[in-house]
């Protein structure tokens, strides 16, 4: 959610900023129905006001037997001006609360220009491609032929984008999110939290995700969401909170199924388990303020670079452009992994510094130590990682020229007696 009084101090910058990314001028708009509301409170407050004065009146011409029938008459006008101003302003605050709702954030000043992912820009790349003496498959072709990644008896049971992992195949997937979780509260100092998978609407539109992605979400018949990541109840918990400055930042971390009606994608990644309807992601997420929420945001990227590291993965990291950072944020970091058996980079994580912008959707402030007035919280968010593309670099990076997949040694302590995953 955007700040009215930013938006009214610079309509013009206001509307540069969406510019970037391709959103249309609305400021004028907006500073026009806003003042047309501010009018509408003005003259509430003045009736209001003429209401009481006109309400000692009667009562005072009543006291005294004294005839006031044109002051009731003039109340009972009065009350009809009230209540249609009432009306105006309620429409007009709708009408301007909905109309933000749609607009995404403000971008950071160093995001660069661009329409498509082709304008991101490499920070750096680390890790090293491994060199095959043979043709590397692909991660659905060396699951297949292994009898543990089953796509045909998945689609009977639930249809497409949905897989089956058997035997060591299942247990590196459970490996690598339990590696995932440890390192993110050990070494990095965040707090584990078991979270409901189904949310209700307040939640989503708190942390952005209604009524923008309504399309990409799964909701049940009782008015209730499946999370499309546990972004939103970890974020969420800040909700209507005024925290205190000393605790923070709030650091949180969740292993949870995540759930996307992948709208707008056919055609796209069908074979194998790229893109799918139910997934496994271990989520970051941090609550800060907003002079630390820059430095915060490398620290989180950081801390799921590490992940990649340990698991002896290449990868880079990509600032997004104008045009491919998503709704919701202000500034992102991708992380790409290099899949062997596809010849390409693909996104394994994505951390992102929200500001403001979903604190006041949420209404999650906190109370600055020196005194003061409460402010808005910066929330913050990413993939530590997505555990099922995780799987899918895994295999195909540590495969075989037999088709087997040798474990990682970050994952040996977690697969007890299992080095090597064969037929």
């Amino acid at each position: 959610m955007h700040d009215l009084r930013a938006l009214r101090a610079d309509p013009a910058g206001f509307d540069a900023d969406l510019a970037r990314r391709g959103a249309p001028g609305v400021a004028k708009v907006l500073v026009a129905r806003d003042e047309a509301r501010r009018a509408a409170l003005t003259a509430l407050q003045d009736r209001q006001s003429h209401r009481n004065t006109l309400s000692r009146q009667i009562g005072q011409a009543r006291r005294i037997g004294a005839d006031s029938a044109s002051l009731e008459a003039e109340a009972v006008a009065l009350r009809g001006e009230i209540e249609t101003l009432e009306r105006d302003a309620a429409r007009l605050d709708s009408e301007i609360r909905a109309a933000l709702a749609e607009l995404p954030n403000r971008l950071d000043p160093e995001v660069p220009d661009g329409a498509d992912e082709s304008a991101n820009v490499v920070v750096h790349e680390r890790g090293t491609r491994r060199d095959f003496d043979f043709a590397p498959r692909q991660h659905f072709e060396l699951g297949e032929a292994l009898g543990m990644m089953q796509f045909e008896q998945a689609a009977k049971l639930s249809g497409s984008r949905f897989t089956i992992l058997r035997g060591p195949l299942a247990r590196l997937e459970r490996a690598l999110g339990q590696f995932m979780l440890d390192t993110h509260t050990g070494a990095n100092g965040y707090q584990e939290v078991a979270v409901p998978v189904l949310v209700n609407e307040a939640a989503m539109y708190g942390t952005d995700k209604l009524p923008k992605f309504a399309d990409q979400s799964f909701v049940t018949t009782d008015g209730r969401w499946l999370i499309p990541t546990a972004e939103v109840p970890l974020t969420m918990l800040a909700a209507g909170e005024i925290i205190d400055a000393a605790t923070l930042p709030h650091r949180l971390t969740a292993l949870s199924n995540c759930f996307r009606s992948e709208a707008g994608a056919a055609g796209r990644d069908t074979r194998g388990m790229l893109r799918q309807h139910q997934f496994q992601k271990v989520e970051m997420v941090s609550v800060t303020t907003p002079e630390a929420s820059a430095a915060e945001h490398e620290r989180m990227t950081a801390c799921a670079e590490g992940i990649l590291d340990r698991l002896g993965l290449a990868w880079r990291r990509m600032l997004l452009c104008a045009g491919d950072t998503g709704f919701g944020a202000a500034r992102t970091y991708d992380l790409e992994v290099w899949l062997p058996g596809q010849q390409a980079w693909r996104e394994i994580s994505s951390c992102s510094n929200t500001r403001d912008f979903q604190a006041r959707r949420m209404n999650a402030r906190y109370r600055p130590t020196g005194g003061g007035a409460p402010e808005f919280v910066h929330t913050l968010n990413g993939s530590g990682l997505a555990v099922g593309r995780t799987l899918i670099a895994v295999m195909e990076t540590w495969q075989q020229s037999d088709g087997s997949i040798t474990v990682p040694p970050a994952l040996e302590t977690y697969l007890p007696g299992l080095r090597r995953i064969a037929a």
